[in-house]
Protein backbone atom coordinates (compact mmCIF):
# COMPACT_ATOMS: atom_id res chain seq x y z
CA UNK A 1 0.00 0.00 0.00
CA UNK A 2 1.32 3.44 -0.94
CA UNK A 3 1.62 5.64 2.11
CA UNK A 4 0.76 9.31 2.38
CA UNK A 5 2.72 11.89 4.33
CA UNK A 6 1.06 13.97 7.06
CA UNK A 7 1.02 16.90 4.60
CA UNK A 8 -0.61 14.87 1.80
CA UNK A 9 -3.94 16.74 1.76
CA UNK A 10 -2.17 20.06 1.23
CA UNK A 11 0.40 18.63 -1.16
CA UNK A 12 -2.27 17.00 -3.32
CA UNK A 13 -4.34 20.18 -3.45
CA UNK A 14 -1.30 22.18 -4.64
CA UNK A 15 -0.16 19.62 -7.24
CA UNK A 16 -1.31 21.03 -10.60
CA UNK A 17 0.44 18.38 -12.69
CA UNK A 18 -0.71 15.16 -10.99
CA UNK A 19 2.87 13.94 -11.48
CA UNK A 20 3.87 11.69 -8.57
CA UNK A 21 6.68 9.30 -7.74
CA UNK A 22 7.50 7.08 -4.77
CA UNK A 23 9.92 7.81 -1.94
CA UNK A 24 10.25 5.38 0.96
CA UNK A 25 6.83 4.00 0.11
CA UNK A 26 5.19 7.45 0.08
CA UNK A 27 3.62 9.43 -2.72
CA UNK A 28 5.73 12.50 -3.46
CA UNK A 29 5.30 15.28 -6.01
CA UNK A 30 7.67 15.44 -8.98
CA UNK A 31 6.66 19.00 -9.79
CA UNK A 32 3.69 21.15 -8.81
CA UNK A 33 3.66 23.27 -11.98
CA UNK A 34 4.25 22.37 -15.61
CA UNK A 35 7.75 23.84 -15.43
CA UNK A 36 9.81 22.90 -12.39
CA UNK A 37 12.01 25.91 -13.11
CA UNK A 38 9.49 28.13 -11.31
CA UNK A 39 9.99 25.98 -8.22
CA UNK A 40 13.77 25.95 -8.60
CA UNK A 41 13.79 29.75 -8.97
CA UNK A 42 11.78 30.06 -5.76
CA UNK A 43 14.50 28.13 -3.91
CA UNK A 44 17.29 30.30 -5.28
CA UNK A 45 15.61 33.73 -5.32
CA UNK A 46 12.67 33.73 -2.91
CA UNK A 47 11.36 30.84 -0.78
CA UNK A 48 9.98 27.37 -1.36
CA UNK A 49 8.49 24.63 0.81
CA UNK A 50 9.12 20.89 0.45
CA UNK A 51 7.56 17.90 2.20
CA UNK A 52 10.46 15.87 3.64
CA UNK A 53 8.23 13.62 5.75
CA UNK A 54 9.05 10.31 3.99
CA UNK A 55 12.48 10.32 5.63
CA UNK A 56 12.83 7.52 8.18
CA UNK A 57 13.04 8.91 11.72
CA UNK A 58 14.46 7.26 14.82
CA UNK A 59 14.31 8.45 18.42
CA UNK A 60 17.37 7.26 20.34
CA UNK A 61 17.22 7.75 24.11
CA UNK A 62 18.79 6.40 27.27
CA UNK A 63 21.82 6.85 29.54
CA UNK A 64 24.10 5.21 26.96
CA UNK A 65 22.63 6.95 23.88
CA UNK A 66 25.72 9.09 23.28
CA UNK A 67 28.06 6.16 23.78
CA UNK A 68 25.99 4.01 21.42
CA UNK A 69 25.95 6.64 18.66
CA UNK A 70 29.64 7.31 19.23
CA UNK A 71 30.35 3.67 18.40
CA UNK A 72 28.15 3.65 15.28
CA UNK A 73 28.43 7.07 13.62
CA UNK A 74 31.67 8.04 11.91
CA UNK A 75 31.30 11.68 12.92
CA UNK A 76 32.00 12.40 16.58
CA UNK A 77 28.60 12.87 18.24
CA UNK A 78 30.31 14.21 21.36
CA UNK A 79 30.95 17.48 19.51
CA UNK A 80 27.20 17.94 18.92
CA UNK A 81 25.58 19.63 21.90
CA UNK A 82 21.89 19.92 22.80
CA UNK A 83 20.22 22.26 20.31
CA UNK A 84 22.64 21.28 17.55
CA UNK A 85 22.51 18.87 14.61
CA UNK A 86 25.10 17.02 12.52
CA UNK A 87 25.21 15.61 9.03
CA UNK A 88 26.76 12.20 9.58
CA UNK A 89 27.41 8.74 8.14
CA UNK A 90 27.65 5.18 9.41
CA UNK A 91 29.90 2.50 7.94
CA UNK A 92 30.45 -1.24 7.97
CA UNK A 93 33.50 -2.87 9.54
CA UNK A 94 35.39 -2.70 6.22
CA UNK A 95 35.07 1.10 6.16
CA UNK A 96 32.41 1.26 3.44
CA UNK A 97 29.56 3.73 3.89
CA UNK A 98 26.20 2.25 4.75
CA UNK A 99 24.22 5.45 4.79
CA UNK A 100 24.11 9.13 5.67
CA UNK A 101 21.64 11.17 7.68
CA UNK A 102 21.16 14.05 10.08
CA UNK A 103 21.17 13.60 13.85
CA UNK A 104 19.48 16.18 16.10
CA UNK A 105 20.48 16.32 19.75
CA UNK A 106 17.63 17.37 22.04
CA UNK A 107 19.28 16.58 25.36
CA UNK A 108 22.17 14.73 26.96
CA UNK A 109 20.43 11.40 26.33
CA UNK A 110 17.88 12.29 23.65
CA UNK A 111 18.53 12.18 19.88
CA UNK A 112 16.50 12.11 16.66
CA UNK A 113 18.14 10.59 13.57
CA UNK A 114 16.74 10.92 10.06
CA UNK A 115 17.74 8.62 7.19
CA UNK A 116 16.67 7.84 3.65
CA UNK A 117 16.51 4.06 4.13
CA UNK A 118 15.09 1.81 6.89
CA UNK A 119 17.66 1.19 9.63
CA UNK A 120 15.71 0.14 12.75
CA UNK A 121 16.67 -3.54 12.74
CA UNK A 122 20.27 -2.68 11.85
CA UNK A 123 20.62 -0.26 14.76
CA UNK A 124 18.80 -2.51 17.24
CA UNK A 125 21.18 -5.36 16.41
CA UNK A 126 24.10 -3.14 17.50
CA UNK A 127 22.69 -2.12 20.90
CA UNK A 128 23.88 -5.13 22.90
CA UNK A 129 23.87 -4.47 26.64
CA UNK A 130 23.90 -0.68 26.35
CA UNK A 131 21.08 1.23 28.07
CA UNK A 132 19.51 2.74 24.99
CA UNK A 133 16.09 2.49 23.38
CA UNK A 134 15.59 3.05 19.65
CA UNK A 135 12.07 3.78 18.41
CA UNK A 136 10.91 4.41 14.88
CA UNK A 137 8.74 7.53 14.81
CA UNK A 138 8.47 7.94 11.03
CA UNK A 139 4.67 7.99 10.89
CA UNK A 140 4.34 10.19 13.99
CA UNK A 141 6.26 13.15 12.59
CA UNK A 142 5.96 15.47 9.63
CA UNK A 143 8.91 17.49 8.28
CA UNK A 144 8.40 20.61 6.19
CA UNK A 145 11.50 22.17 4.63
CA UNK A 146 11.36 25.94 4.04
CA UNK A 147 14.25 26.90 1.77
CA UNK A 148 15.59 29.97 0.03
CA UNK A 149 16.82 33.52 0.73
CA UNK A 150 13.40 34.57 2.14
CA UNK A 151 13.03 31.53 4.39
CA UNK A 152 14.32 33.32 7.50
CA UNK A 153 11.81 36.12 7.09
CA UNK A 154 8.96 33.63 6.73
CA UNK A 155 9.96 31.57 9.76
CA UNK A 156 10.77 34.57 11.96
CA UNK A 157 7.28 35.94 11.34
CA UNK A 158 5.84 32.72 12.76
CA UNK A 159 8.42 31.92 15.44
CA UNK A 160 10.89 34.65 16.49
CA UNK A 161 13.21 31.91 17.81
CA UNK A 162 14.12 31.02 14.24
CA UNK A 163 15.65 34.42 13.52
CA UNK A 164 18.81 33.75 15.55
CA UNK A 165 19.36 30.10 14.68
CA UNK A 166 22.89 29.43 13.49
CA UNK A 167 23.70 26.88 10.80
CA UNK A 168 22.77 23.36 11.99
CA UNK A 169 21.16 24.58 15.19
CA UNK A 170 17.58 23.80 16.21
CA UNK A 171 15.08 25.12 18.72
CA UNK A 172 11.65 24.37 20.11
CA UNK A 173 8.91 26.78 19.09
CA UNK A 174 5.21 26.98 18.27
CA UNK A 175 3.57 27.48 14.89
CA UNK A 176 -0.21 27.83 14.64
CA UNK A 177 -0.32 26.90 18.33
CA UNK A 178 1.38 23.57 17.66
CA UNK A 179 4.69 22.61 19.29
CA UNK A 180 7.43 22.23 16.66
CA UNK A 181 11.18 21.98 16.34
CA UNK A 182 12.77 24.35 13.84
CA UNK A 183 16.24 23.55 12.53
CA UNK A 184 18.51 25.47 10.20
CA UNK A 185 19.06 22.56 7.87
CA UNK A 186 18.05 21.43 4.38
CA UNK A 187 19.09 19.71 1.15
CA UNK A 188 19.24 22.70 -1.22
CA UNK A 189 22.60 24.28 -0.35
CA UNK A 190 20.85 27.59 0.35
CA UNK A 191 19.59 29.43 3.40
CA UNK A 192 16.94 27.11 4.75
CA UNK A 193 15.06 25.63 7.68
CA UNK A 194 13.13 22.48 8.48
CA UNK A 195 10.08 22.24 10.71
CA UNK A 196 9.42 19.02 12.61
CA UNK A 197 5.87 18.66 13.90
CA UNK A 198 3.44 16.02 15.10
CA UNK A 199 1.61 14.38 12.21
CA UNK A 200 -1.75 15.61 13.52
CA UNK A 201 -0.52 19.22 13.36
CA UNK A 202 0.89 19.01 9.82
CA UNK A 203 -1.97 20.72 7.95
CA UNK A 204 -2.10 23.61 10.42
CA UNK A 205 1.67 24.11 10.12
CA UNK A 206 1.52 24.01 6.30
CA UNK A 207 -1.29 26.59 6.27
CA UNK A 208 0.59 28.92 8.63
CA UNK A 209 3.81 28.73 6.60
CA UNK A 210 1.93 29.28 3.34
CA UNK A 211 0.18 32.35 4.76
CA UNK A 212 3.39 33.82 6.20
CA UNK A 213 5.17 33.14 2.92
CA UNK A 214 2.55 34.71 0.67
CA UNK A 215 4.15 38.20 0.75
CA UNK A 216 7.41 36.52 -0.31
CA UNK A 217 5.75 34.50 -3.11
CA UNK A 218 6.35 31.17 -1.42
CA UNK A 219 6.14 28.20 -3.79
CA UNK A 220 5.81 24.49 -3.00
CA UNK A 221 8.52 22.57 -4.83
CA UNK A 222 8.83 18.94 -5.79
CA UNK A 223 11.49 16.32 -6.31
CA UNK A 224 12.89 17.66 -9.58
CA UNK A 225 13.63 21.16 -8.26
CA UNK A 226 15.14 19.70 -5.08
CA UNK A 227 17.45 17.43 -7.06
CA UNK A 228 18.56 20.34 -9.23
CA UNK A 229 19.49 22.35 -6.16
CA UNK A 230 21.31 19.51 -4.44
CA UNK A 231 23.62 18.88 -7.44
CA UNK A 232 24.60 22.56 -7.47
CA UNK A 233 25.25 22.25 -3.74
CA UNK A 234 27.40 19.14 -4.22
CA UNK A 235 25.19 17.11 -1.87
CA UNK A 236 25.38 13.34 -2.30
CA UNK A 237 22.27 11.26 -2.93
CA UNK A 238 22.06 7.64 -1.85
CA UNK A 239 21.41 5.13 -4.66
CA UNK A 240 22.74 7.71 -7.12
CA UNK A 241 26.15 8.99 -5.98
CA UNK A 242 26.76 6.05 -3.64
CA UNK A 243 25.07 2.83 -2.58
CA UNK A 244 24.49 1.46 0.90
CA UNK A 245 27.24 -1.08 1.54
CA UNK A 246 24.89 -3.57 3.20
CA UNK A 247 22.76 -3.75 0.04
CA UNK A 248 25.55 -3.53 -2.57
CA UNK A 249 26.26 -6.57 -4.73
CA UNK A 250 30.04 -6.17 -4.74
CA UNK A 251 32.82 -3.75 -3.84
CA UNK A 252 32.49 -1.89 -7.15
CA UNK A 253 29.22 -0.58 -5.76
CA UNK A 254 30.63 0.34 -2.35
CA UNK A 255 32.37 3.57 -1.31
CA UNK A 256 34.46 4.72 1.61
CA UNK A 257 34.10 8.15 3.28
CA UNK A 258 37.45 9.20 1.82
CA UNK A 259 36.37 8.23 -1.69
CA UNK A 260 33.17 10.24 -1.28
CA UNK A 261 35.01 13.36 -0.15
CA UNK A 262 33.68 13.03 3.40
CA UNK A 263 37.04 12.92 5.11
CA UNK A 264 36.21 16.23 6.82
CA UNK A 265 33.78 14.28 9.00
CA UNK A 266 36.53 12.15 10.47
CA UNK A 267 38.16 14.64 12.85
CA UNK A 268 39.23 12.70 15.92
CA UNK A 269 39.48 9.39 14.07
CA UNK A 270 42.73 8.69 15.91
CA UNK A 271 41.02 9.05 19.31
CA UNK A 272 41.26 5.57 20.83
CA UNK A 273 38.30 6.38 23.09
CA UNK A 274 35.87 6.20 20.16
CA UNK A 275 36.36 3.02 18.12
CA UNK A 276 33.39 3.46 15.76
CA UNK A 277 32.49 0.79 13.22
CA UNK A 278 34.87 0.92 10.27
CA UNK A 279 37.42 3.15 11.99
CA UNK A 280 40.38 0.77 11.65
CA UNK A 281 39.72 0.19 7.94
CA UNK A 282 39.34 3.90 7.21
CA UNK A 283 42.58 4.72 9.03
CA UNK A 284 44.37 2.00 7.08
CA UNK A 285 43.04 3.41 3.79
CA UNK A 286 44.18 6.89 4.80
CA UNK A 287 47.64 5.78 5.91
CA UNK A 288 48.29 3.48 2.93
CA UNK A 289 46.70 5.73 0.30
CA UNK A 290 44.49 2.98 -1.12
CA UNK A 291 41.46 5.05 -2.10
CA UNK A 292 40.26 3.96 -5.55
CA UNK A 293 38.40 7.16 -6.40
CA UNK A 294 37.77 10.69 -5.25
CA UNK A 295 34.42 12.41 -5.61
CA UNK A 296 34.80 15.75 -7.43
CA UNK A 297 32.83 18.24 -9.44
CA UNK A 298 33.13 18.51 -13.20
CA UNK A 299 32.40 21.55 -15.34
CA UNK A 300 31.93 20.87 -19.05
CA UNK A 301 33.84 22.99 -21.58
CA UNK A 302 30.87 24.80 -23.11
CA UNK A 303 32.72 25.68 -26.31
CA UNK A 304 33.70 22.07 -26.99
CA UNK A 305 30.17 20.94 -26.07
CA UNK A 306 28.51 23.43 -28.42
CA UNK A 307 30.97 22.72 -31.21
CA UNK A 308 30.45 18.95 -31.19
CA UNK A 309 26.66 19.10 -31.04
CA UNK A 310 26.57 21.80 -33.75
CA UNK A 311 28.88 19.79 -36.00
CA UNK A 312 26.45 16.88 -35.67
CA UNK A 313 23.59 19.07 -36.91
CA UNK A 314 22.01 19.48 -33.47
CA UNK A 315 21.11 22.40 -31.26
CA UNK A 316 23.34 22.00 -28.17
CA UNK A 317 20.92 20.92 -25.41
CA UNK A 318 20.88 22.79 -22.12
CA UNK A 319 18.53 20.60 -20.12
CA UNK A 320 18.35 21.37 -16.41
CA UNK A 321 16.62 18.06 -15.59
CA UNK A 322 19.05 15.99 -13.46
CA UNK A 323 20.52 12.88 -15.07
CA UNK A 324 21.19 10.13 -12.51
CA UNK A 325 23.12 7.50 -14.40
CA UNK A 326 26.74 6.64 -15.08
CA UNK A 327 28.52 8.81 -17.67
CA UNK A 328 32.07 7.71 -18.39
CA UNK A 329 35.07 10.00 -17.78
CA UNK A 330 38.28 9.64 -19.84
CA UNK A 331 41.71 11.21 -19.92
CA UNK A 332 43.20 12.68 -23.10
CA UNK A 333 44.56 9.25 -24.06
CA UNK A 334 41.03 7.78 -24.10
CA UNK A 335 41.63 5.76 -20.92
CA UNK A 336 38.64 5.51 -18.61
CA UNK A 337 39.55 7.32 -15.40
CA UNK A 338 36.19 7.59 -13.68
CA UNK A 339 32.48 8.15 -14.10
CA UNK A 340 29.92 10.83 -13.37
CA UNK A 341 26.90 9.91 -11.24
CA UNK A 342 24.83 13.14 -11.42
CA UNK A 343 24.67 15.60 -14.30
CA UNK A 344 22.65 18.69 -15.26
CA UNK A 345 22.73 22.10 -16.88
CA UNK A 346 22.76 24.53 -13.96
CA UNK A 347 20.58 27.62 -14.40
CA UNK A 348 22.60 29.40 -11.71
CA UNK A 349 26.13 28.38 -12.73
CA UNK A 350 25.06 28.49 -16.40
CA UNK A 351 27.26 25.53 -17.21
CA UNK A 352 26.81 21.78 -17.51
CA UNK A 353 28.01 20.36 -14.21
CA UNK A 354 28.42 16.88 -12.77
CA UNK A 355 29.33 15.01 -9.61
CA UNK A 356 31.87 12.36 -10.54
CA UNK A 357 34.45 9.91 -9.26
CA UNK A 358 37.91 10.15 -10.77
CA UNK A 359 41.24 8.54 -10.01
CA UNK A 360 42.81 10.31 -7.02
CA UNK A 361 45.75 11.58 -9.06
CA UNK A 362 43.32 13.47 -11.33
CA UNK A 363 41.29 15.08 -8.55
CA UNK A 364 43.17 18.39 -8.44
CA UNK A 365 40.85 21.27 -9.43
CA UNK A 366 41.56 22.41 -12.97
CA UNK A 367 42.64 18.98 -14.24
CA UNK A 368 41.36 18.38 -17.75
CA UNK A 369 39.28 15.28 -18.44
CA UNK A 370 36.64 14.24 -20.99
CA UNK A 371 33.00 13.39 -20.32
CA UNK A 372 31.24 10.97 -22.64
CA UNK A 373 27.93 11.95 -24.31
CA UNK A 374 25.74 10.24 -26.88
CA UNK A 375 25.37 12.35 -30.04
CA UNK A 376 23.48 10.92 -32.98
CA UNK A 377 23.65 7.46 -31.38
CA UNK A 378 27.44 7.57 -31.14
CA UNK A 379 29.69 8.05 -28.12
CA UNK A 380 31.45 11.42 -28.21
CA UNK A 381 33.95 12.76 -25.68
CA UNK A 382 33.58 16.40 -24.63
CA UNK A 383 36.18 18.34 -22.67
CA UNK A 384 35.63 19.16 -18.99
CA UNK A 385 37.69 20.10 -15.99
CA UNK A 386 37.70 19.07 -12.35
CA UNK A 387 36.14 21.63 -10.00
CA UNK A 388 35.62 21.97 -6.28
CA UNK A 389 32.16 21.46 -4.90
CA UNK A 390 29.81 22.98 -4.02
CA UNK A 391 29.26 24.69 -7.35
CA UNK A 392 26.92 27.13 -5.60
CA UNK A 393 27.40 28.20 -1.96
CA UNK A 394 25.90 31.60 -1.12
CA UNK A 395 27.12 33.29 2.04
CA UNK A 396 23.53 33.50 3.29
CA UNK A 397 23.48 29.71 3.77
CA UNK A 398 25.57 29.98 6.93
CA UNK A 399 25.53 33.69 7.82
CA UNK A 400 23.47 35.39 10.54
CA UNK A 401 20.76 38.01 9.90
CA UNK A 402 22.90 40.97 10.92
CA UNK A 403 25.44 40.05 8.24
CA UNK A 404 24.81 42.30 5.21
CA UNK A 405 25.01 39.32 2.83
CA UNK A 406 22.43 37.28 4.72
CA UNK A 407 19.36 38.58 2.85
CA UNK A 408 18.88 39.55 -0.81
CA UNK A 409 17.87 43.00 -1.94
CA UNK A 410 14.13 43.60 -2.17
CA UNK A 411 14.27 43.72 -5.97
CA UNK A 412 16.38 40.58 -6.46
CA UNK A 413 14.73 38.54 -9.21
CA UNK A 414 15.68 36.15 -11.98
CA UNK A 415 18.44 33.57 -12.22
CA UNK A 416 21.84 34.35 -10.76
CA UNK A 417 24.76 34.28 -13.14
Amino acid sequence: MVRRSPFHDRVAAANQTSLWSHWAGHLVVDKYEMSEKFEYTAIRNAVGMFDSSPLYKYRIVGPDAERFLGGVLARDIRTCGPGQAQYTIWCDDRGFVNEDGVVFRHGDDDFLLTAAEPNLAYFEHLVGSQRVVISEVTDDIGILAVQGPRSRAVLAALAPEADRLAYFEHTDAKIAGAPVTISRTGFTGDLGFEIVCAADDANAVWDAVAAAGEPHRIQPFGQTALLMARIEAGLLLIDVDFEASRFAENDEHRSTPLELGLGWMLKGIDDEARPFIGRAAIRRERDEGTSRWKMVGLVVDWEDYDRKFTAAGMVPPKDHTPVHEDMMVYDDDARRVGYATSFMYSPTVQRHIALARVRPELATPGTNVNLEFTINHSYVKVGAHVARTPFFAPDRKTSMPDDPVAEPADDETGDAS
